[in-house]
């Protein structure tokens, strides 16, 4: 299997196909309110951006990306975790940011049981992160 190198770690590349599995399976496995708030937001993704693309990283933790990390998805004992990795340079007129709040870089929605969702206001805010990466590509050659 290929390897790549992340933080002086040997970790082994995930193909795309695996990766959507690996959340299918997480999903499944998780059984309970957080494999449905998982699945509900992995479905407002794809809704929102056909072309994410899904990944398997650090240690097993569901990640979409789009020119460049969009969002994870982490699950709790208590909380469903969605971290946007530019979420503080995003707009967020409805609020739905509830976690990472005092970060320069991630904001994270932390749902909870019985929580709802806004999905239109989810699928702007992804939305909104994908033209980010766009228009905000990495800078090469540090």
């Amino acid at each position: 299997m290929a390897e790549k190198r992340a933080a002086g770690k040997a970790t082994p590349k995930v193909s795309l196909e695996s990766a959507a599995e690996r959340i299918t399976e997480r999903i499944r496995e998780l059984g309970d309110w957080r494999g449905e708030s998982l699945a509900q937001v992995r479905a407002l993704i794809h809704e929102a951006d056909p072309d994410v693309v899904e990944e398997w990283k650090w240690m097993g933790t569901p990640v979409w990306s789009h020119d460049g990390v969009v969002c994870t998805g982490e699950s709790y004992t208590q909380v469903v975790k969605v971290t946007f990795a530019k979420g503080a340079s995003l707009r967020d007129p409805k609020k739905l940011f509830n976690a990472s709040l005092d970060g320069n870089t991630r904001r994270a929605i932390d749902l909870r049981e019985h929580d709802r969702l806004d999905g239109a206001a989810f699928r702007a805010l992804l939305l909104e992160a994908v033209a980010y990466n766009r228009d905000h590509p990495p800078k090469r050659g540090r």
